[in-house]
């Protein structure tokens, strides 16, 4: 069987036919999706087109009616998917993508009925995220960054561009772990969204939602701290007060954070806190909303915080919270 990857997108996307175009514009406009999302979609179809041009034996889809697809058929498509390895969860986001489309072509008038309204969505085991604890929180930013300080060994300008590094990677993970930042949110935010004073920082989250975001006091601390040092680092290096300097994390160079660099701070600080797999800054979004649930934060504040459309997004962390309260009524209640 031909990778579904084999076929050019050329060929399956022929938008005045299926109406690509249409779908993925409405996808922009009326549900404001972010542009990574909106891509997505358009590669989960591009997957499916090239299926459906393989299973029917078809040179391209000109002129393919999409109702002659019928359940048969898209139990195949998953079927395809699933010989190929992909994991439950993408193939629930694939089959949704489709059941979508679907949809609105049914909506705008291009087919009569949709099969996929009566396809039904696999089901897969819902992942619970990793964390760090209390204690592993606690080492991080009171032993690992500190020992990281004391670690220097220069002088001079080295000197400064080391503790400019150290405190900038510092209040970078104050953050994650403090407001729960995404990393696309903690490497777009500009100056005039962080209100120190106050103590709140405004975030665009997906789909472009704003909301606005406690920042703690130790956050706070960090921050003013990291942002004095960046201020003499680069007048010094450039010879010049900087006033250009519109994100509130940048490289050396003055330049915008990039998610690479993003991950590679994170997992250098955390090799020696964790030994979970996964050392990544959703790791400090995912402490920051257990450690709020086991604190006594109620649900929906956590949600609103997180910046989830929905509270059964954010109920994945219950899961955690109730495996503690557990631990604790077995070793409290006589009769546990």
């Amino acid at each position: 069987m031909k990778d579904l990857k084999s076929f050019g997108s050329s060929e399956l996307l022929l938008e005045a036919t299926l109406h690509v175009d249409d779908f993925l514009g409405k996808l922009r406009s009326r549900k404001n999706l972010s542009p990574n999302t909106v891509i997505a979609y358009r590669t989960d179809l591009e997957q499916f087109f090239s299926f459906l041009v393989q299973h029917f034996e078809l040179v391209n889809l000109r002129g393919f009616d999409p109702e002659r697809v019928t359940s048969v058929d898209i139990r195949l498509f998953i079927g395809s998917l699933i010989e190929r390895g992909v994991q439950p969860r993408s193939i629930a986001r694939k089959l949704a993508g489709v059941k979508s489309f679907y949809r609105f072509l049914q909506e705008a008038g291009h087919i009569k009925s949709s099969v996929l309204s009566y396809i039904t969505t696999p089901r897969y085991p819902r992942r619970v995220p990793g964390f760090l604890t209390e204690q592993q929180t606690e080492k991080l930013f009171n032993e690992v960054l500190p020992a990281c300080v004391n670690d220097f060994h220069t002088t001079g300008n080295q000197l400064l561009h080391e503790s400019f590094v150290s405190e900038r990677d510092r209040s970078i993970l104050e953050l994650l772990y403090g407001s729960g930042l995404r990393i696309s949110e903690l490497i777009g935010l500009k100056m005039e969204y962080l209100d120190l004073d106050s103590g709140y920082v405004k975030l665009t989250g997906k789909g472009s939602k704003q909301r606005i975001v406690p920042v703690g006091q130790l956050t706070v601390k960090a921050l003013k701290k990291y942002f004095e040092v960046r201020r003499n680092f680069f007048r010094i290096s450039r010879e010049g007060e900087v006033e250009d300097i519109h994100y509130v994390f940048v490289t050396e160079k003055g330049k915008k954070l990039y998610p690479m660099l993003l991950q590679r701070l994170t997992k250098k600080y955390l090799v020696s806190v964790t030994e979970q797999k996964q050392k990544n800054p959703h790791i400090l979004r995912h402490s920051f909303a257990t450690h709020l649930l086991n604190g006594g934060a109620d649900l929906k504040s956590v949600s609103e915080m997180l910046g989830h459309s929905n509270l059964s997004t954010t109920e994945i962390y219950t899961h955690v919270t109730f495996e503690r309260l557990k631990e604790v009524y077995r070793k409290a209640h006589p009769n546990a």
